[in-house]
């Protein structure tokens, strides 16, 4: 659909619009606001339950592996300890006060933007959607947000503490803290905290007046002129939403400024203790100040520089070391440069999520594992332990994903593409159209690396072959021996770099296993693979329930019975609704941000 042109063209086209959006908004805010109240209690109870049950497993087994990890220091643990013990008092607190926020503005917002939703182009039966949507899918969605976060407070948080027990240090060499130094470092940051964080939340709120005008001005002249956001016409009712709620930005926008300014200010710290010097701790005091400054500048879009001072808070020289970035300082690279709006109209947006990469995975773990099965490579008892929480040496938990994610890389890198080429040869997620997303960041770039040094390897299809088995059963040396004797490289040398990104891939994997919404797709996974065998065989698999997760989580779960002497820490065998569709099952994602 053309924009309209001329101003009487646009005037006209906005007074059409507006009582169509106010209709809209309307029934959206009411079935918000007969929603919101449920969807916040459910998810209040639901997470204050996980987080209360937990909690003394998560007191005993956090100090448990602090003490017995041995890549930190004993000076270091006797200081960890205090600071542990108030982070573990605090969270209960800003748990459950944090889902009663999140549950509440889940319940209100998702039916708006479900009523604007059901009214875009190519919708069929406008009326019943736009009343329906957002109604039960917030319910359900509700579920699945509970079902992730207990995922996460139990299966990421022991693979992780798990992982930090049984590493062993670096270089023959424990990470340890020096006490001399540590008095400086205390000062440095209580003085950065009580002169950074006044004075930046200051600032943010003499910016927000600005903030808040010029976005509303900016998105009034995009909507009289169908610019911007305002440009796709499924895109108008929210741009016209966001209207509404660029308040509600603008003080997310302060409150996201006071709670880093705690941040900035504490890194004096630890500026002092890398430097040696209470000096240098305290010119990074000031220095941060003018970081701030300069970085909100830019945001802003207002004129360059800073009224504060910005010395130089590093003994070596600044030029030849990396300043001081953190994510939520360090300049965006959209505002490196400005995108033109003319070669926006052309092209059509893409709009890629971070769940678009594990939807894409899972997709492919389901089409190699029927391969495989098949090619008798996995077995139905390494499927069956999986369900369990038995796999201990991760052929499906960690090496199935691994081995559709090397197929990927494989194909991206023999494709050239300059990112990864998702399963449907057609989307390629590059690092310019990638999710903005830091989390993302962590697993994208070294699968971007990955596939470069895959490509400058040149392997041939029989060392592919191998690559691949490697990944898949490097858990288990035994079956890999047995399956691929003949590919194994002759060189030493080349047999260790393989060797070496197998090890890298599987690591990668093992850290996405820990991302929210990769347990509850991994037993949907499990489940559609029983499945399909029992249909092929006409036996029928149990599909009633799922262990604690890969890796260390069942060792993790015996050492807690067997310390605590307690069984309630078991997980909820019963499988969430949203993933017992088969026809599609990693395609369910409820879209929150």
């Amino acid at each position: 659909m053309e924009p309209p042109t001329g101003f009487w063209a646009s005037l006209w086209h906005f007074l059409c619009f507006l009582p169509f959006f106010i209709g809209l908004l309307l029934l959206g805010t009411i079935k918000g606001t007969l929603f919101c109240p449920l969807v916040c209690l459910l998810m209040t109870v639901g997470n204050s339950a996980i987080i209360l049950g937990l909690w003394p497993a998560h007191l005993f087994w956090t100090y448990y592996c602090i003490l017995r990890a041995k890549q930190v220091g004993p000076v270091l643990k006797l200081v960890l300890c205090p600071f542990i013990f108030v982070v573990l008092i605090l969270w209960p607190i800003v748990g459950i006060v944090a889902s009663v926020i999140g549950g509440a503005t889940y319940g209100f917002l998702s039916p708006v933007f479900a009523t604007f939703d059901a009214v875009g182009e190519g919708k069929e039966n406008e009326f019943y959607h736009s009343v329906y949507d957002g109604t039960w899918s917030t319910v359900m969605g509700c579920f699945t947000i509970i079902r992730d976060f207990n995922d996460v407070c139990f299966h990421s948080y022991f693979s992780i503490m798990d992982e930090l027990r049984a590493r062993g240090p670096p270089d023959a060499k424990y990470y340890e803290i020096r006490i001399i130094h540590f008095p400086g470092a205390i000062v440095a940051g209580a003085l950065g905290l009580l002169i950074d964080v006044p004075v930046i939340s200051l600032l943010a709120l003499f910016k927000s007046p600005y903030m808040l005008f010029k976005g509303w001005k900016r998105l009034l002249d995009d909507m009289i002129g169908r610019e911007g956001p305002f440009l796709e016409t499924i895109c108008v009712p929210f741009a016209g939403l966001a209207i509404l709620l660029w308040p509600l930005a603008v003080v997310g926008a302060v409150l996201g400024s006071m709670v880093s300014s705690v941040v900035l200010g504490a890194y004096a710290g630890v500026v002092a203790y890398q430097e040696f010097s209470l000096l240098m701790g305290l010119r990074f005091v000031l220095a941060a100040l003018a970081i701030y400054d300069e970085y909100s500048n830019d945001v802003l879009d207002m004129p360059e520089g800073t009224c504060f001072p910005r010395p130089s808070y590093r003994k070596k020289d600044p030029s030849s070391q990396t300043p001081f970035r953190a994510p939520s300082f360090s300049r965006p690279n959209s505002f490196q440069k400005v995108p033109s709006q003319n070669r926006s109209v052309k092209r059509p947006m893409v709009d890629l999520k971070p769940i678009e990469l594990l939807a894409d995975v899972f997709k492919e773990c389901h089409r190699h594992g029927e391969v495989l099965l098949s090619e008798g490579i996995i077995s139905v008892k390494d499927i069956e332990d999986a369900k369990s929480g038995k796999d201990n040496q991760g052929v499906i938990s960690i090496g199935l994903p691994a081995y559709s994610i090397l197929q990927m890389l494989i194909y991206s890198a023999k494709a050239d593409s300059n990112g990864l080429l998702l399963s449907d040869n057609t989307t390629e997620i590059t690092s310019t159209n990638r999710p903005k997303d830091t989390f993302f960041d962590w697993f994208l770039n070294p699968l971007l690396i990955l596939k470069e040094q895959i490509k400058a390897e040149n392997l041939s299809p029989a060392l592919e072959d191998y690559l691949g088995k490697l990944v898949l059963l490097s858990g288990d040396p035994k079956r890999l021996q047995s399956f691929c004797p003949e590919n194994i490289p002759e060189y030493e040398n080349k047999r260790a770099e393989l060797e070496a990104l197998a090890r890298r891939l599987r690591g990668i994997t093992k850290s996405i296993s820990r991302y929210p919404t990769f347990r509850r797709r991994f037993e949907a996974l499990t489940k559609l693979l029983l499945e399909n065998i029992g249909k092929k065989s006409g036996k029928e698999y149990s599909n009633n329930g799922f262990g604690f997760g890969s890796g260390s989580a069942p060792r993790t779960r015996s050492s807690i019975v067997r310390f605590l002497s307690e069984k309630s820490f078991k997980r909820n065998k019963s499988d969430n609704s949203s993933d017992s569709d088969s026809r599609n099952p990693f395609d369910k994602d409820i879209e929150i941000q």
